[in-house]
């Protein structure tokens, strides 16, 4: 038995065989495990990344929207600074063609002005002088200024070797006599002395208004003036004064066959001096407008309200009225010759030395042609 026992074979354990067989599961399942974290971190680094560009692709979509809107309004401004640039650059192509045939004319005259001799100069002054004439004395009224021009003018073609201005020399004479015979009008005399009388209305108190309840005024007397007594009054003559006072304050006698005057506030007689001075500042303005008619009856209005309102005997008042009784003799609106005739003539008197020296340079020029031909 003991022999038989010894020549068994040595029994193997099954665990050692167990373990050898399952270390290739093991190591598979080690490697699938790490397969799948690489694979669960692979994902989710795409998936960041997806989410990146996902929030990238927005931003770039928001970037291009706002980029279309900005680029859409700036195309419209474009558009718009586009037709204001054409519109300027049309203004700027009429504005250089104006200029080139203001450059075409101005040469004209110069290469005009080149042929003209000393004697068209002095016609061309003379002509502006008449100009001045005219403008003075119809414009501006300027009797004076219209006469130094005119003479100025004839002193100007005086001057002159032309004997085609013997016409116009005639004419000025003519219109320089004219204007000498009127009497010229010292508008800022006039002015000033208006100024000065509604400086003295201003100055004007209610002393000076007609007062019947002035003291010594003699009711039914024309004058308003109080009575004068000559001498020392008696005994008698007071007690009379007295009783003829008291009479009169009881007793108030009124002529019915004169005009009433209405007596005034001191109010209204601040509106009566306002109302005179605004007739006097119409008379200004007629003075230098040179309305005769209306000068007329602003100063008759003026020394009408003077005398129904003011008391003539006052000194303000009296030197006002004898002021503007002068000033109502004055003419401001002289009859004004006609001295456009002079003027007339030598534009005529241009014109004709114009068209001949015109024809005197076609003939030349005709005869510089046919010379080049032969």
């Amino acid at each position: 038995m003991t022999d038989t026992t010894n020549q068994l074979p040595v029994p193997v354990s099954r665990d050692s065989s167990a373990r050898q067989r399952l270390w290739p599961v093991w190591l598979i399942a080690v490697i699938a495990l790490i397969l799948a974290v690489a694979l669960a971190l692979w994902s989710w680094q795409q998936w960041n990344n997806y989410q990146a560009v996902r929030q990238t692709l927005q931003a770039v979509q928001q970037d291009t929207a706002q980029l279309e809107n900005l680029y859409g309004d700036r195309g419209s401004q474009m558009s718009e600074r586009l037709i204001t640039l054409e519109e300027k650059l049309a203004s700027q192509r009429e504005l250089l063609a104006t200029q080139q045939r203001q450059v075409d004319h101005n040469a004209r005259e110069l290469l005009e002005a080149g042929n003209r001799t000393r004697t068209d100069w002095l016609l061309a002054e003379a002509e502006y002088l008449l100009r001045i004439a005219n403008q003075r004395l119809m414009i501006e009224k300027d009797i004076a200024g219209a006469l130094s021009a005119l003479q100025a003018a004839d002193e100007v073609l005086a001057e002159s070797d032309d004997i085609g201005v013997y016409p116009v020399r005639q004419q000025l004479a003519r219109e320089i006599l004219a204007l000498k015979g009127l009497t010229d009008v010292d508008r800022t005399g006039l002015y000033l002395k208006l100024e000065a009388a509604i400086d003295s209305i201003n100055q004007l108190t209610d002393q000076a208004l007609v007062h019947e309840n002035a003291p010594g005024f003699v009711p039914g007397s024309d004058s308003g003036k109080p009575t004068e007594t000559t001498g020392e009054p008696g005994l008698l003559a007071r007690a009379w004064q007295k009783v003829k006072s008291t009479l009169m304050q009881v007793v108030v006698v009124r002529r019915m066959d004169e005009p009433v005057k209405p007596l005034l506030s001191p109010d209204q007689s601040a509106y009566a001096r306002l109302n005179l001075q605004l007739m006097l500042e119409e008379a200004e303005m007629a003075v230098l407008r040179g309305n005769q008619a209306l000068y007329e009856r602003a100063l008759t209005k003026a020394r009408t309200t003077i005398k129904d309102w003011y008391d003539a005997s006052n000194p303000r008042v009296k030197a006002l009225t004898e002021t503007l009784a002068e000033l109502a003799q004055r003419n401001v609106d002289p009859d004004l010759p006609d001295i456009s005739q002079s003027l007339d003539l030598l534009k005529q008197r241009l014109a004709g030395r114009l068209n001949a020296s015109e024809s005197t340079g076609g003939d030349s020029a005709s005869q510089g042609n046919e010379g080049g031909d032969s």
